[in-house]
């Protein structure tokens, strides 16, 4: 499986590609950033991060792409911009015909550091010694780029738009669909991928009761 992860940003968009052979072993493709500069007007900005992104599934063809999921923050500002890049990458996996696959933060952390809430630092680690390489890429968003490939060619769950080749699916709007059975360990992922989708994309940890 040839997956392109995206880790969106309007300064700098991580894009990292990966290849998963049946036994699990990742090896990586591509790594960059689309960068876009600060003078530029913001559609101009979301055009370049537009170009790079339909360049790199132009070059390496992957069969699906996983970008990580938007949380509200304070600043909602940034999260606005980069909310703006995450519908940049939907329409460019669109254009491509390509499924599409969104995975929260914690779930990247745990499929590759098996810690939902590791920090930066261990998760550079951790793709870094996944993919055998000398020293993490830099910056970190290239780094988490490769992480959110590798957590999807590992889950494999999740998809949008794929075509009866995803196990279990959870629609942006919370729908859950599933191919057969499912193993207990994927009922809890999907209804908790479900439950996220239908209550909006905050943090749970900055909810307030």
């Amino acid at each position: 499986m040839r997956v392109l992860g995206i880790d969106p940003g309007i300064t700098r968009c991580g894009l990292g590609v990966v290849d998963v052979d049946p036994s699990r072993r990742a090896s990586m493709v591509f790594v960059g950033v689309a960068r876009s500069s600060t003078e530029l007007a913001q559609h101009f900005r979301l055009a370049k991060i537009a170009d790079a992104i339909d360049h790199v599934i132009s070059l390496y063809e992957p069969e699906v792409v996983a970008i990580e999921q938007v949380f509200a923050q304070d600043n909602l500002r940034s999260v606005s911009t980069t909310m703006q890049v995450m519908g940049v990458a939907l329409a460019a996996a669109g254009r491509a015909g390509l499924p599409m696959a969104i995975h929260t933060p914690s779930e990247v952390k745990s499929a590759v550091t098996g810690n939902g809430n590791a920090d930066k630092a261990q998760v550079q680690h951790m793709v870094a010694r996944i993919l055998g390489l000398d020293k993490p890429p830099k910056p970190a968003d290239a780094a988490d780029s490769l992480a959110i490939a590798i957590c999807h060619a590992w889950r494999g769950t999740g998809l949008l738009g794929a075509r009866g080749d995803s196990t279990v699916a959870v629609s942006q709007s919370g729908k859950l669909s599933a191919r057969g059975s499912l193993t207990p360990a994927q009922q809890m992922w999907a209804e908790a991928q479900a439950a996220q989708r239908r209550t909006g994309a905050v943090d749970p940890r900055r909810r307030r009761s």
